[in-house]
């Protein structure tokens, strides 16, 4: 076994990711960066790759618990404790940069603060962000809560909440706890019947995210708004 030390620079995952971003690396590069070591006879990014064999997806290995995450070799409490650290600091951060009062300038703001707002719920979620006509914030809700496959939306529900906070937009989302990102036609059809339903008392729905894990997919961007 070769440790990663004595690879060439522009191999190693830390040297790669200092140079060319984040997103030049893989699943297996980025999580042996946060391992830091590996184990016995396996370097950080061997360790890395069954790791995530073994837990399925990147998405699953950060939404695991800790009993699930500690139970495999060369991960534990303090690892776990990292982990949860750098999820929370996230949390925080999207959590300031789309912060009540702020302006929607961006559809990557909106999709960070969604993904780390519901990214590691067991089950599905379905919120929303309640914007005034300048796409500025006034309020995000949490409203429907459902299994770990699929969530019952009310539409009426929505309406009298936009009604409740004068909204003239609403961006909602919701999670796949299953990791599997694609919108499921019920997904489709409940964002058509969001979209004329909200026109009715003149409030735009401006998009539908699905969060699966650490990807985001938009229906707007679809083309399942317009």
């Amino acid at each position: 076994m070769h440790q990663i030390i004595q690879w060439p620079s522009q191999e190693r995952p830390r040297e790669k990711l200092l140079k060319h971003g984040p997103q030049a690396l893989s699943d297996a590069e980025l999580l042996a960066i946060f391992l830091r070591t590996g184990v016995k006879g396996k370097n950080a990014i061997q360790l890395a790759r069954e790791i995530i064999q073994h837990f399925g997806t990147l998405g699953q290995l950060l939404t695991a618990n800790k009993t699930q995450f500690c139970q495999f070799k060369g991960l534990g409490e303090a690892k776990f404790a990292q982990l949860i650290a750098c999820l929370e600091m996230n949390k925080r951060v999207s959590a300031e940069e789309v912060a009540k009062g702020s302006v929607i300038e961006k559809p990557q703001q909106v999709k960070q603060y969604f993904q780390s707002r519901l990214m590691n719920q067991k089950n599905e979620v379905f919120a929303a962000l309640f914007l005034d006509n300048q796409h500025q914030i006034i309020a995000y809700e949490e409203l429907f809560y459902g299994t770990v496959n699929t969530t019952i939306v009310h539409p009426r529900v929505i309406i009298q909440r936009a009604l409740a906070w004068n909204a003239a937009a609403i961006i909602v989302a919701h999670n796949h706890p299953s990791g599997h990102i694609q919108p499921s036609q019920a997904d489709i059809d409940i964002t058509q019947t969001l979209k004329s339903t909200l026109e009715i008392i003149d409030v735009r729905l401006l998009d539908h995210l699905i969060i699966a894990a650490h990807r985001v997919i938009s229906l707007a961007e679809q083309g399942h708004i317009f």
